[in-house]
């Protein structure tokens, strides 16, 4: 059985959202499969309407049906309605370009950017008819592969996983597809996996967690050594030293129901040097990568025409420090000679970074919401995050918002965070009234909405040694925030449940011995625990007491400077040492200067990799961001700039 389709349609009926199902989109690709392809299935953790937005999916399956060696379709998680009446009638997880059963693939990939989708995994390797266990298969499944931020740290479900990629995958997915290639030619014979498994793992960017052996003293993780001497013992990221070189995607899906995020997505740059110590996205993908300002332009253009959309979201970490981003918003905001003005829309904003030009530019297409992450609620815990936000920055930025016709803006925090007070946390309060009182001389009625989540700390980031707050110490910050504000005209609290917060931990800096939870987790019916009215926190905690774990010496206990860390033997480009500096620094309360006006503090992902910062104009973003001024192709030496001792507050 190739195709599924006719045990599938008569289901549709009876599930929520069939639309999810059925394929079909604009830009879709036809799968021409052939025993000298290489099949993929492009997977992604969640529901349809969570997953066809995602940009890196849909690069890879662009990349992938451009390669003449290569096919590649697409799979999202069926909702439990549909996942039940497939179990009950035995019809496998299956492809949506073509309905072909997901066992048939030779690899099925996942995009990980949330630990609670986990179970998600399991679910859907299992749904394949794929043994969950990666030692349990054998040479005819599927390799089982993942890539994302999460995978940073895969230890909790590298049990499950064949192969992890780190880092940008434009390049790799082209080296693991013809290693593939070839063990397909050779028959896949028995005892062969195991063998293809050794040749990938000398690819750049791809971990086999196969290939290591984990040993523990007691509680405690000691080493993670390769079983072979040929496989290297540290695990160095992908990273594209140039992202013009991949336009991509040129041809964004288009979906037949709705989804979140419905708008053509251009990403302009990857990276971001402005150390926040808590943004695991921030240091994982430096160095800067700007795409050059006239490929930014061609995307938007062709991709309007060809999606028929009117809005176009300039994504990155943070779109506003683009050089020469309000020219370019300009531009696009006036690309149409006929109909009305594009909408742009900046999902990540700098506070320092929006002006009144950018606000002018964007409003007079349409005024899309407008969300500022400050963070924190005062200067002294933005100094310990490194958020080098002042309230002048914020207040500046707010009014003019209001000023161009903005009647609610969005603020976005954190609580949680190493070494905060209570003062901390109702600052944040204060924030918010003082801008609700700012746009109250431009507009009627202004609104702040502030939007509270539980700080989890990542691997690769300063905060990796903190042990996190507890949930009813979240509880207690969340609820201290909300008495406060609760008689605040125009000022609306919103907040995360505190109890994923702790599962996030656990998976987020968890060993393999983790692995058994998720497993047990899923085999509960865990699933979609993403999901508010899903998330079920004594599942989890009743797993961890049945294998002997402890949530709080996974969540709450800080780590020490010589604990070796899961993810020790992988790379994100990060000196271990500048990450301590780093976080001592934080302690102290000492806040680290963007390096893109060209001092460099040796973090290790310029030097590590050879490639310096690209940015795309000589002309600095404006506002308080900064830049080098470096065009595409020029080269800025590395100029090591000594730090501060710990402690001189300089």
């Amino acid at each position: 059985m190739t195709d599924v389709w006719p045990q599938l349609e008569p289901l549709l009926a009876n599930v929520a959202k069939p639309a999810r199902y059925i394929g079909l989109e604009d830009g879709a690709r036809t799968p021409h499969h052939a025993p000298d392809k290489v099949a993929w299935l492009l997977s992604y953790p969640d529901t349809y309407e969570i997953g066809l937005p995602n940009q890196g999916l849909q690069i890879l399956y662009e990349i992938l049906n451009e390669n003449p060696h290569a096919v590649a379709e697409r799979a999202y998680a069926p909702w439990t309605d549909l996942e039940g009446l497939l179990r009950d009638r035995n019809i496998p997880l299956f492809s949506l370009d073509s309905h072909r059963p997901a066992g048939l693939f030779d690899l099925i990939g996942f995009n990980l950017s949330a630990e609670l989708t986990y179970t998600n995994l399991l679910n859907m390797v299992d749904l394949a008819g794929v043994p969950v266990r990666s030692a349990e298969r054998r040479p005819e499944h599927p390799l089982i592969v993942a890539g994302g931020h999460c995978t940073y740290n895969p230890e909790p479900i590298a049990d499950f996983l064949d192969i992890v990629v780190l880092g940008d995958g434009e390049e790799v997915i082209t080296e693991i597809n013809e290693v593939v290639r070839e063990w397909k030619k050779s028959g896949r014979t028995e005892g062969s996996r195991e063998n293809v498994l050794r040749e990938l793992s000398h690819i750049v960017g791809v971990y086999v967690p196969s290939m290591y052996d984990v040993t523990y003293e007691g509680a405690n993780l000691v080493a993670v050594t390769p079983r072979y001497s040929d496989v290297p013992e540290r695990v160095e990221k992908r990273t594209v030293a140039d992202l013009a070189e991949f336009p991509y995607p040129k041809t964004q899906l288009v979906p037949i129901t709705e989804v979140v995020h419905d708008r053509l997505n251009v990403e302009v740059f990857r990276g971001c040097t402005r150390g926040c110590r808590f943004c695991q996205a921030g240091m994982i993908t430096r160095p800067v990568r700007e795409r050059p300002a006239e490929q930014v332009r061609t995307m938007v253009e062709e991709g309007l025409r060809r999606t028929g959309y009117d809005e176009v979201a300039l994504t990155s970490l943070s779109t506003a420090d683009f050089s020469g981003i309000e020219k370019l918003v300009g531009d696009i905001v006036q690309s149409t000679d006929d109909g009305p003005p594009v909408s742009v829309s900046l999902p990540s904003l700098r506070v320092d970074a929006f002006g009144v030009g950018i606000a002018t530019q964007i409003q007079r297409a349409r005024r899309t919401g407008l969300t500022f992450a400050p963070e924190a609620g005062t200067w002294r815990m933005r100094q310990v995050i490194n958020k080098l936000i002042r309230e002048e920055d914020l207040y500046s930025a707010v009014e003019a918002a209001y000023a161009n016709g903005w009647r609610r803006v969005k603020l976005y925090f954190l609580t949680g965070l190493p070494t905060e007070t209570d003062e901390d946390t109702l600052g944040i309060a204060d924030l918010a009234r003082n801008c609700v009182q700012l746009g109250e001389a431009h507009t009627k009625s202004p609104s702040v909405t502030v939007s509270v989540g539980g700080f989890v700390p990542k691997p690769f980031t300063p905060f990796q040694w903190f042990g996190q707050n507890t949930v009813e110490e979240l509880r207690r910050k969340i609820n201290l925030l909300r008495d406060d504000t609760r008689k605040s005209h125009g000022v609306q609290v919103k907040w995360h449940d505190p109890k994923a917060t702790l599962v996030e931990g656990i998976m987020s800096r968890g060993d393999r011995r983790v692995g058994v939870v998720i497993e047990e987790v899923w085999r509960q019916g865990g699933t979609f625990q993403e999901w508010n009215e899903r998330f079920d926190l004594d599942l989890w905690l009743t797993a961890m007491a049945a294998h002997g774990l402890d949530p709080d010496w996974y969540a709450y206990r800080h780590r020490t400077e010589d604990e070796v860390l899961p993810w020790d033997h992988l790379s994100a480009g990060l000196h271990k040492d500048f990450l301590w500096q780093d976080w001592r620094d934080s302690l102290a309360e000492v806040g680290l200067p963007d390096c893109r006006w060209t001092p460099c503090y040796d973090c290790g992902a310029c030097t590590g990799y050879s490639i310096e910062h690209i940015v795309a104009s000589a002309t600095p973003p404006a506002g308080g961001s900064q830049g080098t001024g470096q065009d595409l192709g020029s080269s800025v030496p590395v100029t090591l700039l000594g730090r501060a001792p710990v402690g001189t507050g300089s």
